[in-house]
């Protein structure tokens, strides 16, 4: 992976992990302890000086405008941060240019395109702005969501701030903004900024379809995370489960992942929907064979740590209940989840 570069950190955060996307581990492996932060956000000052061969002035409209295309119409300030009229933008594998060693876990997102702007202030620290095209709004959604881990900024359709860095999705955009510094008056900025950024996106888009068969809050206290993903190697940065791809996640496959805190257990629910019927059964009993040998009959198996594991599938959706206290309780929220997918197709 290439070393871009690294800036200091803000002040409060020295302990904080770099917001690097580590290179993923072709076998699935979990990332170590400090690869869990990993959406790829570095200290773009630096990186921008290295580059400044690709920066020039964008084309299709005049410098300082800011209107980009008939879809996204960028700020050309925040506060008294001003764009420095630069614009660098990478398409399709071209991304390994800007982040070699990250750019598979865009890729995976059915990635488009990436924008990067630099809003600068005399004697203070840059803004770097990322808006990042993606296939579909639900791969915005995934992207945001691996990593979302700060309080909501209510900017788009679901953000988060902290450390001076906001993240937010909005239609099939997922975009970054990144304050490389610390100071009231930057955070401010950055704020103003994603909140400029997002009113310049004119499209709205729905989360994955997925979510709404999750169980209600009635039946579970609200999920702590939620990931939407289409590859193995992703699932298994959200929840381990084998170095192999048993469950035949791929582009035109959609997987939901819910973690519940359950006093000192997490229960998790896997949904996974799959382009075809036929596809969905041979991945189901590969799971069963791989994962849950025991369960060949009654789809529930009790596991090592005592708790139960169960496995369901409707037709091309499969549904699988990980850490339920009792058999009943996994037998009963995959009941619930069926209940609501066959109430949506009647």
């Amino acid at each position: 992976m290439k070393r871009i570069c690294f800036g200091t950190q803000p002040a409060g955060h020295e302990n904080r992990p770099v917001r690097m996307m580590p290179p993923l581990r072709q076998d699935g492996g979990k990332p170590g302890r400090i690869q869990q932060r990993s959406v790829r956000i570095v200290s773009m000052v630096c990186f921008l000086f290295m580059v400044s061969g690709f920066l020039t002035t964008p084309a299709g409209f005049p410098a300082g405008k800011g209107k980009m295309n008939n879809r996204i119409n960028w700020p050309p300030g925040a506060i008294h941060w001003k764009w420095d009229r630069k614009e660098i933008t990478f398409k399709g594998k071209s991304l390994y240019r800007y982040i070699d060693g990250a750019a598979e876990v865009y890729l995976a997102y059915n990635f488009r395109q990436v924008n990067i702007r630099r809003y600068v202030k005399t004697n203070h620290p840059d803004i770097i702005a990322e808006v990042y095209r993606m296939g579909s709004s639900e791969d915005a959604f995934g992207v945001f969501s691996l990593e979302q881990q700060d309080p909501d900024a209510g900017i788009g359709q679901g953000s988060e701030f902290g450390g001076n860095l906001l993240r937010f999705w909005k239609g099939r955009y997922f975009v970054t903004v990144l304050g490389n510094g610390a100071g009231k008056e930057l955070e401010e900025a950055v704020l103003n900024l994603g909140r400029e950024l997002a009113r310049g996106i004119k499209e709205t888009g729905r989360p994955p379809r997925l979510l709404g068969y999750l169980p209600d809050q009635d039946r579970l206290t609200p999920a702590d995370r939620v990931c939407f993903v289409r590859s193995h190697i992703l699932l298994n940065r959200c929840f381990f489960i084998s170095h192999q791809n048993i469950l035949g996640l791929g582009k035109e496959v959609e997987a939901v992942i819910a973690r519940y805190p359950l006093g000192k257990n997490k229960l998790r629910i896997l949904l996974i929907r799959y382009p075809t019927t036929p596809r969905a059964y041979s991945a189901f009993s590969n799971f069963k064979t791989s994962y849950l040998p025991e369960a060949e009959i009654s789809g529930s198996v009790r596991t090592e740590d005592g708790l139960w594991t169960r496995v369901e599938i409707h037709q091309k959706l499969v549904i699988i209940v990980f850490g339920g206290r009792q058999e009943t309780e996994a037998e009963q929220l995959v009941q619930d989840i069926l209940k609501k997918v066959k109430g949506e197709s009647s």
